[in-house]
């Protein structure tokens, strides 16, 4: 069995526009979040807590954006749209892996933010190596734990009636919307995940900024202030601009009415394509220790390309 992906546009002059469009967005997702690795791998100076975690963000992301865009470059260019079952299953199950990673990922970032700033003569010992070792273990488990649970469920379904989806990509709320079967069982999974999920993950990034603005409330000197902010300013740009958008694609996790799909496939993109280059400048652009750590590895670049006399 076959499915067809609508894609974004079917018109051909959009499509060859599109595709380089993506392209670009593509290799500057890759390109910038490779280098934020690097940079953090390579500088001692960046090794903290909070550093380890943003290596692991932006591994997120270059997993996330890898399972939708190339298939979307594809179908742009190719106009071939169809993808096989067992494939679109694949990329649901890697997106919703990837999508389950990044907000446990963001909250416990968050988490790191209110130790900094909260218990400063603390923080190496509750964020200790091994406590960020088994963060990052624990987000990419229940990452995956959920997104199989989901699959497995996706697998028992039947579709029997149209193979046409109405996305850019294989997502979970346009599959159940194409079933011919009873999805009461995988509606109310996802009811359950997206309470765990708004808990955990929302709960504990709230909780961690009404505790970080109390504490920034209580400093007396306006650069004190700037300065406390600053350190959160950029983490908490990224959570509201993901959190936001994915709240409104998975809210219930039923099946979209026909008139909000145009909607739902853009704000789709926010998440999926547009989020994982934004994050890595956030992060290096708002940051002045990146943005030092950048310039020494530009600056020993250029020492190693002039030549040798």
């Amino acid at each position: 069995m076959k499915f067809t992906l609508v894609g974004l546009t079917s018109s051909a002059e959009l499509q060859t526009l599109l595709f380089g469009v993506f392209a670009f967005i593509y290799a500057t997702a890759l390109a910038s979040n490779l280098l934020l690795i690097f940079t953090i791998c390579t500088c001692r100076k960046l090794h903290t807590p909070m550093y380890f975690l943003l290596i692991n963000l932006s591994l997120v992301n270059v997993f996330s954006i890898s399972v939708t865009t190339p298939k979307l470059l594809q179908t742009l260019w190719t106009h071939r749209n169809t993808i096989s079952f067992y494939g679109c299953v694949t990329q649901m199950h890697l997106f919703l892996w990837c999508l389950g990673t990044e907000l446990f990922l963001l909250s416990f970032m968050a988490f790191d933010r209110y130790a900094a700033i909260c218990h400063p003569l603390q923080y190496t010992v509750i964020m200790r190596k091994e406590v960020c070792v088994a963060i990052a273990i624990a987000v990419w488990a229940a990452g995956i734990i959920n997104s199989s649970v989901h699959t497995g469920l996706v697998l028992q379904l039947s579709f029997c009636n149209s193979n046409i989806i109405d996305h850019f990509y294989c997502d979970l709320p346009p599959l159940l919307k194409l079933s011919c079967s009873d999805t009461s069982l995988n509606e109310m999974m996802s009811f359950v995940a997206d309470v765990f999920y708004g808990f955990c993950t929302c709960g504990l990034t709230l909780t961690s900024y009404c505790f970080i603005l109390r504490a920034i409330f209580r400093v007396r000197s306006t650069e004190g202030k700037k300065k406390a902010f600053s350190t959160c300013s950029s983490h908490l740009i990224v959570v509201s601009f993901f959190f936001s958008s994915v709240i409104y694609t998975y809210k219930g996790i039923r099946p979209s009415p026909d008139n909000s799909l145009d909607k739902d496939k853009f704000v789709s993109l926010l998440y999926s394509v547009v989020t994982p280059v934004v994050n890595p400048l956030i992060y290096s652009l708002r940051n002045k220790e990146v943005k030092e750590a950048l310039k020494t590895i530009i600056g020993k670049g250029r020492l190693l390309q002039r030549p040798q006399i």
